[in-house]
């Protein structure tokens, strides 16, 4: 009997069978392709990076690291002043820290960055790459395989630094549109060039000038530039009356201590930070760091307690900041002996720095001129004189020399510019908020708004509770803690 086909699609399966067979040979080729790729990205994976691609990725997240520890350093500035300051201003205070930065990143990115740093420069300014418009590092002279995001990054938190420091010396009687301007013009302008001269390589540089993190690039800088509007705005009401100093307390200590904590961490992002990458000296300038820090505020501990009789908090407050500000310039090149020294000098020089100002009646709520401008300038002369490679004390003259001439080069500029954006705010803005503004306080008259709703105000306990105008003689009457 004859077979017969049973299935109902024979020319269907004869079709998949050739298709099928076809499809496999084409594998073949596809495979050995797909095997010969993986293979060679197996032994490119394999293959071990260089020592110097280890080294940039080491110094890129360590500086990106350091980077954040200074910017949060603006959350210790913004704790400090307001505890320093009355309860009646603190929301000024704290609002002003916080736009500084976004300020000043805008400012620095825009124009600030290339006057600093741009490689189109000479020894007074840079230029060139304006609003961060070259991703090459030649652009901006940046060091160690750092990318010029992270080098950006690590500037602009220093350039912000140098605005908030002008921010305590001027607290509880400016106007806030008058600080942001006045902002812009350092953060833009004169900060990045006196940076330039310093760092960028101007002709302080091509000196012998040395500065490592910023005793004078930064902290006398913001020092320079608060005193001169610390002198123009005047003391606040009441400060100086009948030929005495009336102590104006800050409202809450507690968060001053904070702030100052918050600082002394923040520092060692700033200052092995500036190392710009992962070596081995990073430790030493942290150690170096915090021994100048524990001295200075031990050091303003004890004389402040022989001088007035009582341990006063903010003076250990500001001892430490000055011991922190006084190592910045030269934590790289002294020994730990010498920056417990140093520190301790900077300790027991913001002591006295602070009743001298008041003898001038230049009024600095938190005393940023104490320690940022005396201590900064202390620290860049000890350079000089501590140096392990070039100092005084190794039997070296030069050094010494070139840092005063950088000390007084830099102030000179910063004085003479700072005060002509002063003057000429004052002239068309008006700096000062008006009397009743003052009396009343900064939050309410400049922000519509208090931190501490529903809490008595210091207005309510000299006048019983009464608003009796900005004529309030504090001299006959004790300053209460707010």
């Amino acid at each position: 009997m004859k077979r017969t086909n049973t299935s109902f699609y024979p020319d269907v399966e004869s079709w998949f069978g050739r298709a099928f067979k076809s499809t496999w040979l084409a594998c073949i080729p596809l495979s050995a392709i797909i095997f010969i790729a993986w293979n060679t990205a197996v032994r490119a994976q394999a293959a071990p990076p260089s020592n110097e691609d280890l080294q940039a990725t080491l110094n890129t997240i360590w500086i990106l690291i350091a980077s954040i520890l200074v910017i949060f350093m603006n959350a210790g500035f913004a704790m400090l002043e307001a505890g320093f300051c009355r309860q009646k201003n603190a929301v000024n205070v704290l609002a002003k820290n916080l736009i500084v930065f976004a300020l000043s990143t805008l400012a620095f990115w825009s124009i600030g960055f290339s006057l600093m740093f741009g490689a189109e420069s000479n020894n007074f300014f840079g230029s060139g790459g304006w609003f961060l418009g070259s991703d090459d590092p030649k652009s901006y002279g940046v060091p160690n395989g750092l990318p010029v995001s992270v080098f950006f990054l690590f500037q602009v938190a220093f350039a912000g630094t140098a605005a908030t420091i002008v921010s305590g010396a001027v607290a509880e009687r400016i106007k806030f549109v008058d600080f942001l301007i006045f902002s812009t013009i350092i953060v833009a302008l004169i900060y990045p060039i006196t940076g330039h001269w310093i760092w960028g390589g101007g002709w302080l540089a091509d000196l012998g000038f040395k500065d490592f993190a910023g005793s004078t690039a930064v902290h006398s800088v913001g020092g320079w530039a608060a005193l001169t509007g610390a002198a123009i705005l005047g003391p606040r009401t009441g400060k100086y009356l009948n030929g005495r100093t009336n102590a104006i307390p800050g409202h809450n200590m507690s968060i001053a201590t904070l702030g100052c904590l918050i600082l002394w961490i923040g520092w060692f992002g700033f200052n092995p930070g500036s190392a710009l990458a992962a070596t081995r000296d990073v430790p030493d300038i942290a150690v170096t760091t915090n021994l100048a820090a524990a001295a200075g505020g031990l050091a303003a501990t004890v004389i402040c307690w022989f001088k007035d009789g009582k341990p006063d908090l903010s003076m250990i407050i500001n001892g430490i900041l000055a011991g922190l500000v006084g190592i910045t310039a030269g934590c790289d090149g002294v020994s730990y002996w010498s920056a417990v020294i140093i520190g301790a000098i900077a300790g027991v020089i913001v002591v006295y720095a602070v009743s001298f100002f008041d003898k001038l009646k230049i009024d600095d709520p938190v005393g940023a001129t104490s320690v940022h401008l005396v201590c900064g300038i202390w620290g860049t002369l000890a350079v000089g004189i501590f140096n392990k490679d070039a100092g005084l004390l190794s039997g070296q003259f030069q050094l010494l020399i070139n840092q005063i001439i950088g000390i007084v080069a830099v102030g000179a500029f910063v004085v003479v510019t700072s005060g002509i954006a002063w003057m000429a705010l004052k002239a068309t803005l008006g700096i000062r908020v008006t009397p009743e503004e003052e009396w009343e306080g900064l939050d309410i008259g400049e922000h519509g708004m208090e931190a501490y709703s529903g809490f008595v105000k210091e207005a309510d306990i000299l006048s019983g509770g009464q608003h009796e105008g900005p004529a309030v003689d504090y001299s006959s009457k004790t300053s209460p803690r707010m």
